[in-house]
């Protein structure tokens, strides 16, 4: 069997000519007669591999040479402790609730201080993200915390909270260079990376050098501390090493693409595709308010489960992978990241369009 279409929200689709690369180099990495899972974190070879990563990065986010970049480990997940330790100097943060991820960073920044909520979309089942141009920012908040795009609900912010100006503290976990993005407007950029630029076990966390200080709550691991990262330039510990290297890969391909503006242009050309079949269907419904739809996670339903569910095995038949719900969720989920060609958009709907037919 051959490479299917892949619609998994992560650990997701990779460019082709990246898994070739890596493929290639996979016993012998550019003569040095070892792999790169193999080599010490510590070599010339490797130090080469991470700066460039980085250097590829800033220049595809134009990051401001006063944010530092750092590959850490954890997951996404583990920066919901991780903001609070390093960022709660007043011991209060204010968070806009849209989704499973934002609802679980929320709740941990509740053992550390006081997390105010201070909107939410739980009331319609994240479906849409609320109105956040005037909130009650709260006086001696920290930081505002928003998860910007919503893999499990298939939301996003089209416009950034009204923050009044207090810190923006945003995941991107699964919007990450989809698009382009104006790095000064947040204090800390952070996501997971197995959704739209490598495989899991890195988490990149772009920071403004003035929130990264000794100043952290008692008790924050050694591990915890963005300082002890930045001073070692990601290396203080062993890295996820190969997995960094293949972020640096990806971030070539997209230059080769044409940077973050075409990845944009593709991507909205991709989730037309998808929406306007939605809109037109007599069987499928698209989850999500109009004007807040992810580029990245299209969520939508017949309205009958045993027909979603059908509608599942037969598209796993036919090549069509992964586009069962989350299963918070239910439904379907079809995830074209920056690596989901147009094809494999055009083919799902043709299929859907056939599947619509013979369900009538």
């Amino acid at each position: 069997m051959g490479r299917i279409y892949n619609f998994s929200a992560g650990p997701a689709v990779l460019p082709e000519e990246v898994l070739q690369e890596a493929a290639d180099e996979m016993m012998d990495y550019r003569g040095c007669g070892m792999s790169v899972m193999e080599m010490s974190h510590r070599s010339k070879t490797y130090d080469n591999i991470i700066k460039e990563a980085e250097a590829d990065l800033r220049d595809l986010m134009g990051i401001p040479d006063n944010y530092k970049v750092l590959f850490l480990q954890g997951g996404a997940s583990t920066q919901f402790a991780m903001i609070p330790m390093n960022l709660m100097k007043n011991k209060v943060a204010d968070y806009i609730v849209t989704g499973q991820w934002a609802k679980k960073a929320y709740q941990e920044a509740c053992i550390y201080g006081k997390a105010n909520k201070i909107a939410s979309s739980e009331d319609k089942v994240f479906s849409y993200i609320p109105d956040c141009s005037d909130l009650p920012i709260s006086e001696d908040a920290d930081y505002v915390y928003i998860c910007e795009n919503n893999t499990i609900y298939g939301t996003k912010y089209k416009t950034l909270p009204n923050t009044k100006g207090k810190i923006l503290v945003s995941d991107v976990s699964s919007c990450f260079l989809s698009e382009p993005v104006d790095v000064t407007k947040y204090g800390v950029i952070y996501g997971g990376v197995q959704k739209n630029i490598g495989p899991a076990g890195v988490v990149i966390v772009i920071i403004r050098e003035d929130l990264i200080t000794e100043d952290v709550l008692p008790g924050t691991p050694t591990m915890l501390k963005y300082k002890i990262h930045a001073d070692n330039a990601s290396l203080y510990n062993t890295p996820p090493a190969y997995g960094i290297y293949i972020c640096g890969k990806v971030f070539k391909w997209i230059k080769k693409m044409g940077g973050l503006s075409v990845m944009k242009e593709r991507n909205e050309a991709k989730a037309k595709i998808l929406y306007d079949f939605l809109d037109q269907s007599a069987m499928f419904k698209g989850n999500v308010r109009k004007e807040d739809r992810s580029l990245m996670n299209v969520t939508f339903v017949t309205g009958d489960a045993d027909l979603d569910a059908k509608f599942i095995k037969e598209a796993k038949e036919a090549g069509f992978d992964n586009l069962k719900g989350h299963r918070t969720a239910g439904g379907m989920r079809a995830s074209i990241y920056n690596a989901m060609p147009m094809e494999g958009v055009t083919a799902l709907v043709d299929f859907m369009k056939k599947f619509e037919e013979e369900n009538k």
